[in-house]
């Protein structure tokens, strides 16, 4: 029975520090577990702009615990995006990638893309300099159910995009059904995805049985328990295609707790030891460090984390705390319905 295992350091690929007074708290709690993380646009004013991002990553940075720690920023895409200020900021090392929401789709999208033929422009650039497309992938719109919206995102706008752009680098981000696992698993080398620790564990029948579950509540919505168990299957089969983004996104207790309560699971605490016992439930350990520390890098092009980080097995289960709260601030932290026995015990720097 494995009680320790040594892994490469993580990195987040999709998390969201939100703004105000909370950076602080993300921001250092992140920190604490991953050298690098994407950083979602979608502040209440989009960042579309070098000023705002130079602004918001010298904030990002202020409060990091970790001096090793690499946020990776990201431009809102909008159908008037400027391409100038794009390949600009890409140049010098100011945005890694670019956020693609639906208008209307989820938290801050309000602003986000309607018309998906006025974006191919910035698209051909983004194609041509090699900066890769972060798509939240759903549509929006009220004629189709909830629990569809990946699956017709992806067949009516997705395959439209990679016909037009073969050689565009793409995230289809925090993924949720079987249909989208088996279509990137067709799809080119160039085409990958994230996948949630919420979304491993959940399904809708969760969120909804009995008592209505608000801390469940998340976009995409939970699925199916068999998209369920298809995230399982492709996160810790071995396959390159798959890696962790948590989309650990945060929300006031009372903004969760209401009759329009916000979509979002903050998990960032207790992500990579739920991770570990999900793959330790599926004796699949041995695939561990592919979907969290090597899998982001090869597909973004980027160095493996040289510090390594050693896990532990205990006895007895671990307990971790239920809040993450200031004094403006009390946020929920999501607890899988299973026990964790997983902890990281150090970390090994070279």
């Amino acid at each position: 029975m494995t009680m320790m295992l040594e892994i490469v350091k993580p990195d987040d690929w999709h998390v969201h520090f939100r703004e105000g007074k909370l950076i602080k708290l993300l921001v250092r709690e992140t920190s604490k577990l991953y050298n690098r993380t994407i950083v979602m646009p979608n502040l209440s004013t989009p960042i579309t702009s070098i000023t705002q991002i130079k602004k918001y990553k010298k904030e990002i940075l202020n409060h990091s615990l970790n001096k090793k720690f690499e946020p990776l920023m990201t431009f809102y895409l909008t159908e008037s995006l400027d391409v100038d200020e794009l390949i600009k900021a890409s140049k010098n090392n100011l945005v890694f990638a670019v956020k693609l929401y639906p208008s209307g789709a989820t938290t801050n999208s309000a602003k986000g893309v309607k018309n998906f033929k006025n974006i191919y422009p910035i698209l051909k650039k983004m194609s041509e300099e090699n900066i890769p497309l972060l798509v939240h992938g759903e549509v929006n719109d009220k004629k189709i159910d909830i629990f569809d919206r990946e699956r017709i995102f992806i067949e009516n706008i997705l395959f439209s995009i990679i016909k037009e752009f073969p050689d565009l680098k793409i995230t289809l981000e925090h993924i949720t059904t079987k249909f989208a696992v088996d279509f990137v698993e067709r799809s080119k080398s160039n085409i990958k995805a994230s996948i949630t620790p919420h979304h491993l564990i959940l399904n809708r029948t969760d969120m909804l049985e009995h008592k209505i579950k608000p801390h469940y509540y998340c976009l995409p919505i939970l699925k199916k328990e068999d998209d369920r168990k298809a995230l399982v299957e492709a996160a810790t089969c071995g396959s390159q295609n798959f890696f962790l983004g948590t989309d650990s996104a945060p929300h006031n207790i009372d903004d969760k707790e209401s009759e329009c309560g916000c979509a979002g699971i903050f998990n960032t605490i207790n992500s990579i030891q739920m991770i570990t016992q999900i793959f330790d439930n599926e004796n699949k350990l041995d695939n561990l460090e592919n979907f969290l520390s090597k899998n982001g890098p090869i597909h973004y092009s980027l160095p493996e984390n040289k510090e390594k980080i050693i896990l532990n097995k205990s006895p007895r289960p671990l307990k971790f705390k239920n809040y993450l709260e200031n004094d403006d601030h009390k946020i929920r932290i999501f607890s899988p319905p299973f026990p964790i026995y997983w902890d990281i015990k150090s970390e090994i720097i070279p």
